[in-house]
């Protein structure tokens, strides 16, 4: 179970929500209204306050890096930090590359030499790498075309079925509809119950 309460920073406003196991919430709203930075803040990347607990552990009783172990942000743009994409998994031999329809050899490239949409869908199988309760996902198929969104989605709906959480940020309302059990909208750094 994750417990949000009052979460405040310089875009959040008093923030709050719950989400149980297997459970996705989406989020829409427009471009700059607090959509990333409520994902951001349940990260613990930048700094809010209210509270944050996940299982029982409060984010404050944590250090931040075990923390984003469990809760795992996947930015609209994946950073990447190494030149070869393998470099960027703990066990890249063990990433099944065929759930998302990645070549064989991708681990072995250059990231500057994949495209978008590859990118895109490594960062998905790099933030599900150990496990992590909760997914907080930026727009996670903005790139791919139809094919490997539908793969995409099965992923995050293969999470949930082992019992973890999702947060889904996404313009495609759609989308929403099909992976959400709850949906809201932003305005202005408040949550609000989508109509």
């Amino acid at each position: 179970m994750l417990q949000v309460k009052h979460l405040t920073n310089d875009r959040l406003r008093d923030v709050s929500l719950e989400l149980a196991a297997g459970q996705c919430m989406s989020i829409t709203g427009r471009s700059g209204s607090g959509k990333s930075s409520l994902l951001r803040a349940l990260a613990d990347l930048d700094p809010s306050s209210g509270s944050v607990e996940l299982a029982g552990e409060s984010r404050a009783s944590i250090p931040a890096p075990s923390w984003r172990q469990q809760v795992r942000y996947q930015a609209a743009e994946p950073a990447w930090w190494e030149l070869q994409a393998g470099t960027h998994f703990q066990a890249p031999a063990k990433i099944d590359l065929t759930s998302l329809d990645l070549p064989g050899g991708i681990m072995a490239m250059p990231v500057d030499q994949l495209s978008t949409g590859e990118r895109q869908r490594l960062a998905l199988l790099r933030s599900l790498e150990g496990g992590p309760k909760l997914l907080a996902l930026d727009e996670p198929t903005a790139a791919l075309d139809s094919v490997n969104q539908k793969l995409a989605e099965q992923i995050m709906l293969n999470h949930l079925k082992e019992g973890g959480m999702l947060i889904l940020v996404s313009h495609d309302q759609d989308q929403a509809v099909r992976l959400a059990d709850i949906q809201f909208r932003m305005e202005a750094g408040r949550l609000l119950h989508a109509d």
